[in-house]
């Protein structure tokens, strides 16, 4: 439970525009949709995949990292990991099975046989689309797992869209679709004030020794 009083009190140290900032941002974000990344080899793109979430709301990533293991590249992401929740996974099955208890739709991007075209998909349906591999593209297991395969079409000679491209508009295409039905995609209340106590706590310096002020000076 967030101490309410201790956030107001916390939230003197911001600026008014950043104050600002935090609650504007919190009232475009969603956990309706989630990003996966498979292995992904080149660190750019899944640091260029956390800042898209980031501009289009997506407040978590998962991050699978059953063969390649490497820090988030900060110049890239801009910042974005500090406001954008990453969880990390050792296994696909692991993150799948994670997913799928919190009631997300397994989206493969990737061309299928029983493939559905980006203008067709179904925004009101609670999903995390995956993104895998810069050359293998995304494995087996998850192939196998998914519950719906999608497709950005495109007409020219090249078939394939670098992944940090590709997520951008996906995401742009189906939060823009998201927020014209009517789903109750928002955080709740209570997820607001968690994202709120987290961000000051990563904004404000000596954030520990202020807190204990506080309490001291409360008992």
């Amino acid at each position: 439970m967030i101490d309410e009083k201790l956030l107001e009190y916390l939230e003197t140290y911001l600026t008014d525009s950043r104050r600002e900032k935090f609650h504007k941002v919190l009232e475009q974000r969603t956990k309706h949709f989630t990003v996966a990344t498979e292995d992904v080899y080149q660190l750019h793109n899944t640091s260029a995949v956390i800042r898209s979430c980031d501009v289009f709301g997506i407040q978590e990533v998962n991050i699978v990292e059953e063969r390649n293991s490497k820090r988030i590249d900060r110049e890239i992401a801009m910042g974005a990991q500090k406001w954008v929740d990453l969880n990390r996974y050792h296994t696909v099955k692991d993150c799948i099975a994670d997913l799928k208890q919190k009631g997300y739709q397994i989206v493969a991007t990737t061309p299928h046989t029983n493939d559905c075209e980006l203008h067709e998909f179904d925004a009101t349906k609670k999903s995390c689309f995956f993104f895998g591999r810069e050359t293998e593209g995304l494995s087996d297991e998850v192939l196998n797992a998914a519950d719906s395969y999608l497709k950005i079409p495109m007409s020219g000679f090249t078939e394939s869209l670098n992944i940090s491209v590709s997520a951008a508009i996906i995401l742009q295409h189906v939060t823009t679709k998201l927020k014209q039905s009517n789903v109750d995609w928002q955080l709740t209340e209570e997820e607001k004030l968690e994202k709120r106590l987290d961000w000051v706590k990563k904004t404000i310096k000596s954030y520990d020794d202020i807190v204990a002020h506080y309490y001291k000076d409360k008992n």
